[in-house]
């Protein structure tokens, strides 16, 4: 079978950072199939991809596309040879429309007028094409996490790439987009399309791929037919040991409440009610798990509880004391922590080093201030402790962090976030887009947090994260509670059940 793009002997180092992104690395990739690129956060994957997309030029190798060497110094470069990328962390303008985005540098004109109907209808057909729709008129600033994708792999798709590059393109969608888009994926490889889709969900690509290759370490360590290799075989391989996939824990042992919602409703960006007259309280020593389709409430009752957005009725208590007016800071000063589900947007500060993301949240404590000055050798001493602690890899103190992969950036919040043992967790999708190892790593983190005595409000779109890590779990469905039930004995069918707005009904 012929190859779409074959990588030979590619290596790229970054001297900002100390490193090697990749080493004398090569990739086949053929025509027609879709080919698995796995491996940790940090492994290298989206350093090659985005050197085939023209992001990065290598410091040596080879690049050959449908056989010819080419040489791609400029995304255009790429587009013009048929690359497309959709990227995993997005590249959207947030004022601009769904229709714009998707449009953008490709819009209908006459005379020189910008046709704006005829952007919207084109999109709308795009949209239906590909069994992905959306609202053409919707500003991109008012989209969830998971519709922002949409729009990321319509604007490729509009581009007739005809080999697609996705970069964790499943990491924000719901299990029904998940299964939509791999319908997507496998629909264009039927129809020779060629897609390179990096992914850390090992069942994903059991679902979808024809082969999978394996990095570690910014080297490749093979290729594999996916037909024959199992998932803990490509765990393997991806962290260089075996991986526990299911995590082995102690019985919780709950204490007192330290955290009360009671008859809580709160309104979205438009004022409508997204939660709705929602009561529940959390222990010490247990791990509370919202599941939920996204968009049911859970990221506007998250805010709420962070200090982030007000509520509109209710009252918010914390150890036995009001806390519903008080501020994002006074709230941390109790002992609430927040792991927010945009590690970028709002876990993090990209543009400052590593050691002021740790104690942005403490720079007014005496361990780091003195007489309204930053003591920086104590930020820095924090820093290499929490390096060390949390296996934050790539990283060293006083050091960027926009070059960190996604993974050690949620470790760097983890890091900040439970350091001086908070007293209350919020941990909002906190293994989005993370590979085998991170989601080992984060799951061990939040049980260590809870048998060290803390609550934890773990939320998650995941349905095998909140079956596996909560000892209580309740669903949300357009704001409400649908019921609550114990992860030990409810069925797969049964929370699906809950999920889609039904009731349980059980014999006697």
């Amino acid at each position: 079978m012929t190859n779409a793009v074959e990588l030979r002997n590619i290596t790229k180092f970054f001297p900002s950072s100390n490193v090697l992104a990749n080493n004398n690395v090569s990739l086949e990739v053929r025509q027609g199939e879709v080919h698995a690129l796995v491996g940790e956060n940090g492994a290298g994957k989206t350093t090659l991809m985005n050197i085939l997309y023209g992001l990065h030029p290598p410091d040596s190798g080879q690049i050959l596309v449908n056989g010819e060497e080419v040489q791609v110094t400029h995304p255009d470069d790429a587009i013009r040879l048929g690359i497309g990328m959709v990227h995993q962390h997005f590249k959207l303008v947030p004022s601009f429309t769904i229709a714009e985005n998707i449009m953008l540098g490709m819009e209908p004109n006459r005379y020189g007028l910008l046709q704006k109907r005829d952007e919207a209808e084109q999109v709308r057909a795009l949209a239906a094409r590909f069994g992905l729709p959306v609202d053409p008129n919707a500003r991109i600033r008012d989209l969830p996490v998971g519709m922002q994708q949409r729009v990321e792999i319509l604007k490729a798709l509009q581009r007739e790439a005809q080999i697609l590059i996705l970069d964790e393109p499943t990491a924000v969608l719901t299990p029904q987009e998940v299964k939509e888009l791999l319908a997507v994926v496998r629909n264009l490889a039927e129809r020779g399309r060629t897609i390179i889709f990096i992914t850390h969900k090992l069942v994903e690509v059991k679902d979808v791929a024809d082969r999978l290759s394996v990095m570690r370490g910014g080297r490749m360590m093979g290729t594999r037919d996916v037909a024959t290799t199992t998932i803990p075989e490509m765990a393997s391989m991806m962290v260089g040991r075996p991986v526990l996939l299911n995590l082995d824990k102690q019985p919780a042992r709950p204490g007192d409440v330290i955290f009360a919602c009671e008859d809580v409703t709160v309104s979205d960006a438009s004022g409508i009610p997204a939660v709705r007259h929602l009561s529940f309280e959390v222990r010490t020593g247990e791990v509370l798990g919202i599941a939920g389709v996204s968009g049911n409430g859970q990221t506007e009752l998250v805010e709420a509880i962070s200090g982030m957005r007000p509520i509109d009725g209710g009252r918010l208590c914390f150890a036995g004391q009001p806390i519903t007016h008080e501020s994002v800071g006074q709230r941390r000063n109790r002992g609430i922590a927040h792991i927010p589900e945009d590690r970028i947007k709002i876990g993090l500060n990209l543009q400052t080093n590593l050691d002021e993301n740790l104690v942005v949240s403490r720079y007014k404590w005496p361990e780091f201030n003195r007489l309204g000055f930053l003591i920086r050798s104590a930020m820095g001493r924090f820093a290499a402790s929490s390096i060390k602690q949390f296996s934050i890899a790539a990283a060293r103190p006083g050091g960027e962090i926009a070059t960190l992969s996604g993974g050690n950036l949620q470790k760097v919040v983890l890091a900040r976030e439970l350091a001086g043992n908070p007293r209350f967790v919020i941990a909002n999708q906190p293994t989005r887009g993370l590979d085998v190892g991170s989601i080992e790593f984060v799951h061990r983190a939040l049980i260590a947090a809870r048998d060290s005595g803390a609550a934890v409000l773990l939320v998650s779109v995941e349905l095998d994260e909140i079956m596996s890590l909560s000892d209580r779990v309740i669903v949300l469905y357009r704001g409400e509670i649908a019921g609550e039930v114990d992860p030990q004995t409810v069925t797969e069918e049964e929370i699906g059940l809950l999920m889609g707005g039904s009731r349980l009904v059980r014999n006697p």
